[in-house]
């Protein structure tokens, strides 16, 4: 809603200006979804079998959250008339005419390409490579392609949050080994239903946004279905470090434990009459999903250091 700048200022379309500040600019990098992406690429730098320098850690871990920030600023950009018809996102600083558009996307690119030089300079090629790829990914695929156009492109999108933890694998070893794939697959299954639990209780914004979410498309019925099958696939996936040898009895455990209790939230899901209230089973599954990938990545280290 923003259409000129001048300083720090921002011109929306009644004339008035709003002060662009700090907080603004931070918020288009999506500091909360930078945070788990932070999280997991750690943990992937943490449970590899090379281990780097502390300091190479720390830029390898920077250049993640750069670039998570980046591709997030670069989508607000993108999807700044959606963000304005949904209640859910209507206050993020493009659709509230705090930031302009043209600075928004200019720091997204600025910093994509800042964080892959710097992954290249401080770890590796590969390493570089694939921040690359989620932030190209997450831009052309998800953003631009898939969003507004079909249903699975959670699914398919999905791919892009999934990167972190193999790309601190890769920092750390120089390679992609089956634990970094098995780690990229554990966030890939795990995004559908989180987000389509969000979706579940969220419908009408999306609706009125014309987002084609698989509750909006299919219905209820059909997005709880699959709710449930992808629980199920997502549970043998989080065993998958144990059962390659990388961490031991401890992740297990808490792995199988947290998948038995996230497939009876996805059951709850299913026997649910109606979830667009936000006070029920979808929102609590929603919740505890966060909760879910949390305790696994954070299960990751502790097994290696209790256990060895």
């Amino acid at each position: 809603m923003s259409d000129t700048t001048h300083g720090t200022l921002t011109a929306t379309r009644d004339g008035t200006f709003v002060p662009a500040r700090v907080r603004d600019y931070v918020d288009l990098l999506k500091p909360r979804v930078m945070s788990l992406v932070v999280f997991t690429g750690l943990v992937g730098v943490v449970i590899a079998p090379a281990h780097p320098h502390p300091l190479t850690a720390a830029l390898a871990v920077l250049a993640i959250a750069l670039g998570s920030g980046a591709a997030g600023a670069i989508n607000m950009w993108y999807e700044r008339d959606l963000d304005a018809l949904m209640a859910r996102t209507r206050n993020r600083p493009l659709p509230a005419g705090r930031v302009a558009p043209d600075d928004a996307l200019g720091l997204g690119v600025l910093l994509s390409i800042f964080s892959v030089l710097l992954m290249s300079v401080a770890t590796n090629f590969v390493a570089a490579a694939l921040l690359a790829a989620a932030i190209l990914f997450y831009v052309f695929v998800y953003t631009i392609w898939l969003k507004r156009r079909t249903p699975q492109n959670i699914v398919i999108g999905g791919a892009a949050g999934a990167f972190p933890p193999m790309i601190g694998w890769a920092a750390a070893t120089g390679d992609v080994s089956a634990v970094g794939l098995a780690l990229f697959l554990l966030i890939f299954l795990w995004t559908p239903p989180h987000f389509w639990a969000l979706a579940l209780y969220r419908s009408d914004d999306y609706r009125r946004a014309g987002v084609p979410m698989l509750p909006v498309v299919a219905g209820p019925r059909e997005t709880k279905r699959q709710m449930l099958i992808y629980t199920l696939l997502l549970t043998p996936v989080a065993l998958a470090p144990t059962l390659l040898g990388a961490v031991g009895w401890l992740y297990g455990t808490v792995a199988l434990a947290m998948s038995c209790v996230f497939i009876g939230h996805a059951i709850a899901v299913w026997r649910a009459a109606d979830d667009s209230t936000g006070h029920g089973p979808a929102r609590r599954m929603f919740r505890f999903s966060l909760l879910y990938l949390a305790t696994l990545f954070a299960a990751l280290p502790l097994d290696r250091v209790l256990v060895g």
